[in-house]
This record gives C-alpha cells, structure tokens and sequence, in this order.
C-alpha cells in the first residue's frame, strides 16, 4: 500500500481521496442547504396561510440564509474544480 497521508509540522494527517471524473459535481453541503431551502419554503407558504404571519417571517429569514449558504458552497465547489 502506497502512503496516503502528508506530514504537516510532525504529525501525519489523512488526506481525502479526489473524486473521479464521473463524481456529482454538487458538493454535500450544497445540496443540503437547497434541500433546507425549499423546505422552509414550503413552511413559510404554510405558516402564511394559516394565519401565523410571526412564524411565516421566520421560515422565510431562514429560506434566505439556506438560500445563500448553497450559492456560496456551489460556487466554491466551482472554484476549486477550475482550479484543478
């Protein structure tokens, strides 16, 4: 077996295997912030039509942080894939 880690100030650290070339480019982390996206989403339309405008509000700020929190780790995953 080959040496898979790399000596960074005298410990040994693991280093993850690259993904192939047939890999979902979509990182974990994205993927589930979209899905906590379209969640609160379907909450906030939810909560709205049951009369619950406080709680609706809330469903919405958090639609929008998933939102961002997707967009950022799509396009970082982009980022290092041309790089590589």
């Amino acid at each position: 077996m080959g040496d898979t880690g790399r000596v960074f100030a005298g410990r040994r650290t693991r280093v993850p295997p690259t993904p192939g070339p047939g890999a979902d480019p979509m990182p974990r982390l994205a993927l589930y912030a979209l899905v906590v996206c379209l969640l609160s989403v379907v909450a906030a339309v939810l909560s709205f039509t049951r009369g619950s405008g406080w709680l609706g509000v809330v469903w919405v700020l958090l639609a929008g942080l998933s939102s961002n929190m997707a967009w950022y780790y799509r396009r970082r995953a982009k980022a290092a894939q041309g790089a590589s």
